[in-house]
């Protein structure tokens, strides 16, 4: 056997084009998606993510904002900024690059943008909406792996589902996702004692630990679908995930590949949450005439 890739990339024109349709409707009726971007410091690849997502919005019709400060930024800077994008009502999305300086408390700077325009999903009353079962913004790489089972009409209802990783960004709303749904989650991590025995009878594995190809295919159930959330560079300096792809793919039934795979589905998955902002916005306007 031999996985078949699921393809971010195609999955990911397919909606941006859904979705530049729905931001064009929004647009002809005087509301216009607009993201805004903070950056805070040097980091080459906080730069290119950054680019990538004001590209996206330019390319699907939104209007980007993108504010970027020097690496030793007060914090109270920051602040104001958020606080100033929070009062724009023409502003429907706010996202603070990750990771910040040490002279910023994360969990501060994401709670201080508005749940309303928290179109990450990081923020702590839109996770605890998504704990409860009800509609939030999702947590933007966790929405794009469930769009991908999904499109593959994997059936997660009923599944044993593994998720090595207990990140916020990543494990925790992916497992929460995967349990809304029927899967019978696993959440194993670093602590985790005999990781094979639990990855061996995974129908599903989502991979978010951050080390170059740590699941092999040994450790792979024949047949299951294997989602490759990490971004690493091997010994060669090449891009590869979290998962040994080569081995993995010979035993699983569907792989992500990487680059190619969740990567695409990522921002795609922000600029739909921009776009739910920017309806809901104009509900509101609506509902006050």
């Amino acid at each position: 056997m031999t996985a078949r890739n699921i393809d971010g990339n195609a999955l990911s024109a397919k909606v941006r084009e859904e979705l530049a349709q729905r931001a064009a409707e929004l647009t002809a009726l005087g509301v216009q998606p607009c993201l805004a971007v903070i950056l805070v410091g040097e980091d080459p690849a906080s730069a290119v993510y950054v680019r990538n997502k004001v590209a996206g919005c330019e390319k699907a019709g939104f209007r980007s904002l993108k504010f970027t400060y020097p690496a030793d930024v007060a914090p109270d800077v920051v602040f104001a900024k958020i606080a100033e994008l929070n009062a724009d009502a023409s502003v429907h999305g706010i996202l603070v690059q990750l990771p910040l300086p040490k002279q910023f408390d994360a969990d501060k700077v994401l709670e201080a943008i508005s749940p309303e325009k928290d179109v990450d999903g990081f923020h702590a009353e839109n996770f605890g909406l998504l704990l409860q079962g009800r509609k939030s913004f999702y947590p933007c790489t966790p929405w794009g792996v469930m769009k991908m089972l999904e499109s593959e009409n994997v059936q997660v209802k009923g599944a044993e589902a593994v998720v090595i990783g207990r990140s916020n960004i990543v494990g925790k709303p992916m497992a929460v996702m995967l349990l809304s749904k029927g899967a019978t989650v696993t959440i194993c991590h670093s602590q985790t004692k005999d990781l094979a025995f639990h990855t061996k009878r995974a129908d599903i594995v989502v991979v978010a630990i951050g080390k170059a190809k740590f699941l092999k295919g040994d450790m792979v159930k024949p047949g299951a679908v294997v989602i490759d959330v990490g971004m690493n560079r091997d010994e060669n300096g090449k891009l590869c995930g979290d998962v040994d792809f080569d081995s993995a793919r010979e035993v699983a039934a569907l792989i992500t590949p990487v680059p190619g795979g969740v990567g695409p589905m990522t921002i795609t998955m922000l600029l739909a949450n921009t776009v739910e902002s920017a309806e809901r916005a104009l509900n509101a306007q609506g509902e006050s005439k």
